[in-house]
């Protein structure tokens, strides 16, 4: 859980110390400078250099290997789980498509539109007729919400403008633009049928804005039982949409349904026990002691790192006589200890989550995916960190840092272009091209252009209809493709690769490249000399005595 060694590497250089020439001239001072070495020195060791340093074992680094087992375990468990809520309520939604939909299949339901009066009472009136039929056609567990003693009803509502005269003849029309709704209430098991029930509706077809059919529907879901887990009970709210705004002769016809997951109100299951039920939440609370431990080490070293920037910010400030720059502050703070405390308070609410869903204390699926899967992603990336403690591998991290600043800067610059073309496309394209019709298509498209996909069918696709706005699109197209990925592109990987070739002969020539480093590189004690022990027990003079004598007489008997 440390951070790389490339630090506080020992560099054979020629530079003099950059605080040279305000160095402590006392033994004490000298003796408080070698120990900041020393201490900052075994701040930045990995986990192994620890170890050998002062025998400390790297708890933190078990910590984090056990985690990211056991997280992955927990969240391939709840997919699995949440798999089988997503399947029920997708399959539900396309049962209901088909038994209250006319003549509907698989696929239809972007292009499910009516153009006669005819066959929009007709389709009302087949709603309204499977729903009343709904016990004997229907194959699934599918039941009438009750509120009370007595069935919820099925309500039939028309918005419409409340007076006008339309007369597309004579190009005159009134309207009234305050927006009225009148509905219409149907129960079921009753004993009107349909036909009767619609005598006294009349549409307004030329003032109609919509028809709206709403009710609700219960289910369970009993997939979960073989898996030994105890099934949900759902409500759908079950919404049909006739939708007439655009008044153009054709009535797009929807349904959605709005699912409320509850916990079931009375329940048995023979032959299972909640046996599983306990140990799956068990585990859960294990994650969440992991985390919280996790956390709390790594927020103990974020605050010993902040505490040691503070301690060489005073020595600078004592002997050099300067500000330290703001890289080398950043560097006590280790970005990656808090990565980690962030994904472990995501895995806590996370799992949290899970276990009043396990128990049936709440049902927010999406909530709890989104918080176990961030804090699953994070701490797999987390895992990156360790791969730095190698300097091949270390390269990468040290590149994607280095590089971030400029690649920021370069991306609001290239974001602003890419609006400008977006705007463009929108407002002038949109209306003869499928892709540009709003702006989140539009941003799709020209996204996919930039990664080389679609190009042929964004050509093809625009209509032929205005000459001007069929040679502008072309001139638009390949402007744009040109721009991005010839050039800004290409600029973009040049940034990356221009800070990959200055890390790497940073790497090779070993010449520090900040204060801190160069501070750290006057400090030559491995890992293994055992100076560092010494520290550990406070006798900091002690052991800058011995290591000063022991410089000496090696020096003394190198002499000829």
């Amino acid at each position: 859980m440390e951070e790389s060694s490339d630090v506080y590497d020992a560099y054979n250089i020629n530079n003099p110390n950059p605080c040279e020439d305000h160095q402590p001239h006392n033994v004490e001072d000298l003796v408080e400078v070698d120990c900041l070495r020393r201490k900052i020195k075994y701040y930045f060791m990995n986990p192994c250099e620890k170890y050998h340093a002062r025998g400390r074992k790297p708890w933190k680094l078990v910590l984090q290997i056990v985690k990211i087992a056991i997280i992955t375990i927990q969240l391939v468990s709840f997919g699995l789980s949440n798999q089988l809520v997503v399947t029920f309520k997708e399959e539900s939604l396309m049962s209901f498509q088909h038994l209250f939909l006319k003549d509907f299949a698989d696929g239809d339901i972007d292009t499910y539109a009516l153009y006669r009066q005819a066959d929009v009472y007709d389709h009302i009136e087949y709603i309204i007729t499977q729903y009343g039929l709904l016990h004997n056609n229907t194959v699934g567990n599918l039941e009438y919400d009750r509120n009370g003693s007595s069935y919820t009803p099925l309500k039939l509502c028309q918005a419409f403008y409340r007076n006008g005269s339309i007369n597309p003849g004579t190009e005159t029309f009134e309207i009234d633009a305050q927006v009225e709704t009148e509905c219409l209430e149907v129960y079921p098991m009753h004993s009107l049928s349909p036909r009767d029930t619609l005598q006294n509706l009349k549409l307004y077809f030329k003032r109609m804005l919509s028809v709206t059919i709403t009710f609700i529907l219960k289910g369970i879901n009993l997939q979960t039982v073989r898996y030994r887990e105890l099934p949900d009970c759902y409500d759908f709210t079950v919404l049909i949409t006739f939708n007439n705004h655009a008044h153009s002769g054709r009535i797009k016809v929807d349904l959605d349904a709005d699912v409320n997951i509850n916990e079931c109100n009375e329940w048995k299951v023979n032959g299972a026990s909640a046996k599983n039920l306990y140990l799956t939440v068990l585990f859960d609370c294990i994650i969440i002691i992991t985390c919280i431990t996790s956390s709390v080490l790594c927020t103990r070293s974020v605050i010993k790192g902040v505490l040691l920037m503070l301690e060489y910010v005073h020595h600078c400030n004592k002997h050099c006589g300067k500000d330290v720059p703001w890289s080398d502050k950043l560097e006590f703070v280790s970005g990656w200890y808090i990565l980690i405390i962030f994904s472990d308070t995501l895995t806590i609410t996370g799992s949290i989550l899970k276990i009043e869903i396990q128990t049936k204390v709440l049902t927010s699926y999406d909530v709890c995916s989104i918080f176990l899967g961030l804090g699953t992603m994070f701490v797999w990336i987390g895992v990156i960190r360790y791969m730095g403690y190698f300097r091949k591998y270390n390269i990468l991290i040290v590149t994607l840092r280095t590089a971030f600043p400029n690649v920021i800067r370069f991306i609001c610059c290239a974001g602003i272009i890419y609006l400008s073309y977006l705007f463009c496309g929108w407002i002038v394209i949109g209306p003869y091209h499928e892709k540009f019709r709003s702006l989140n298509t539009g941003s799709e498209c020209l996204f996919s252009l930039i990664n080389g996909d679609d190009m042929f069918p964004t050509f093809k696709n625009m209509k032929q209809k205005s000459t001007l706005v069929w040679l502008f699109s072309r001139v638009y197209i390949y402007t744009f493709v040109s721009l991005f990925i010839y050039m800004i592109l290409s600029l973009f990987i040049t940034i990356i690769t221009d800070t990959y070739y200055t890390i790497k002969q940073q790497q090779q020539s070993g010449v520090p490249t900040s204060e801190l480093q160069r501070f750290l590189s006057v400090c030559t004690d491995l890992p293994k000399s055992g100076v560092y022990r010494l520290d550990q027990t406070n006798n900091c003079l002690i052991s800058c005595c011995i290591s000063r004598c022991k410089k000496r007489h090696e020096r003394l008997t190198s002499e000829p």
